[in-house]
């Protein structure tokens, strides 16, 4: 299916992959990482799609430059990193909920991310209330935002060995949030759930997607 456009709130335009049956009776927004909405991230929302959510995947780096699709490269993430930092939290939140109505009505949403997209999926559930469950996969940001009250059940998943985010911001995120699951899993670096990384781990994303579909299937029946 191709790329869809949505408006968020503030009159922004922005593109979304879209995948998933429209008659779907649960539905998911899948939020990337830094590096756009490119083929892992399709990828991520076909998974879902095959899992029977209907799903949408914003372009979050449209308010930037359109179309971004980068790779895993030193290059790819110092740009990544560059297109980040030029777009505020909030304006990244209007997409987000773009999105989320976009999705078929009726039904109950969920929200997933990865790396920056974890971190964009918390704020979902706490900045929000538009979503019924929230996953977050080595979310950056949460510790700095750990004292927020999520508005529905939160998973969150952590690498051990991830050098972006220390095992003291992730227990600074248990003792603050003690209602949250919160996953560590040993050995694993940053990325771990993502196959076109150095850093993939087969085993540790099968037991981070299983533990998820769960929770969201928990969540939105």
């Amino acid at each position: 299916m191709p790329d869809i456009t949505i408006t968020a709130a503030d009159g922004h335009q922005l593109s979304a992959y879209v995948a998933g049956p429209a008659s779907a009776k649960r539905a998911l927004v899948v939020v990337q990482e830094i590096f756009g909405v490119n083929s892992h991230i399709r990828n991520v929302a076909d998974r879902f799609a095959a899992e029977g959510y209907a799903v949408i995947a914003p372009a979050l780096f449209d308010r930037k430059e359109r179309g971004v699709s980068l790779g895993y490269t030193p290059d790819d993430v110092a740009r990544g990193r560059d297109l980040r930092a030029g777009i505020d939290a909030g304006s990244t939140l209007l997409d987000v909920l773009a999105a989320a109505g976009a999705l078929p009505a009726g039904v109950k949403r969920g929200i997933i991310g990865y790396c920056w997209g974890g971190t964009v999926a918390w704020h979902g559930a706490t900045r929000s209330a538009a979503f019924s469950a929230s996953v977050g996969w080595y979310g950056g940001g949460i510790a700095a935002a750990k004292e927020e009250v999520a508005g529905c059940p939160v998973q969150l998943h952590f690498g051990e060995k991830d050098s972006s985010i220390p095992l003291s911001d992730v227990e600074a995120i248990r003792a603050a949030q003690p209602g949250v699951e919160v996953f560590v899993y040993p050995g694993a670096l940053h990325g771990f759930g993502c196959d076109e990384r150095a850093s993939y781990s087969a085993p540790d994303y099968a037991l981070a997607q299983s533990r998820s579909l769960e929770f969201l299937a928990r969540h939105l029946g």
